[in-house]
C-alpha cells in the first residue's frame, strides 16, 4: 500500500520533468551567440586534455598533427616548442 501511495508522486516528478525538458534549450540558437573554435584550437585543447591524463603518446602525436597540419600558426609554433622540450622529432614549419 505505501509503494503505490509512492509511485504516484515519484510519476508525476517524472512526467513534469520529461514535460519540461523540451524547454531548457533553445531551438534556434542566436547565431550572434555563436563561438567557432579554430581547429587548431581544438587540437591544442585535445593535447592538453592528454597531457593531463598522462598519456604522453597521444599528446606527442596530437602536437605533430598540429604542427604539421596548421604549420603558420602561433598555437603551431607553440606545438613545436612543446614537442622539443618533449625530446620528440619536431616536424619543420612549412615555408
Amino acid at each position: 500500500m505505501l509503494l503505490s501511495l509512492l509511485r504516484a508522486p515519484a510519476a508525476a516528478l517524472v512526467l513534469g520533468a520529461l514535460a519540461t525538458a523540451p524547454f531548457q534549450c533553445a531551438r534556434d540558437p542566436d547565431p550572434e551567440k555563436a563561438f567557432e573554435e579554430p581547429p587548431e584550437a581544438a587540437l591544442y585543447q585535445l593535447a592538453e586534455q592528454f597531457r593531463e591524463r598522462g598519456d604522453k603518446e597521444a599528446r606527442i602525436t596530437t602536437l605533430r598533427f598540429l604542427a604539421t597540419r596548421y604549420p603558420s600558426t602561433r598555437l603551431a609554433e607553440r606545438a613545436r616548442q612543446e614537442l622539443a622540450e618533449l625530446g620528440s622529432p619536431v616536424p619543420a614549419p612549412s615555408p
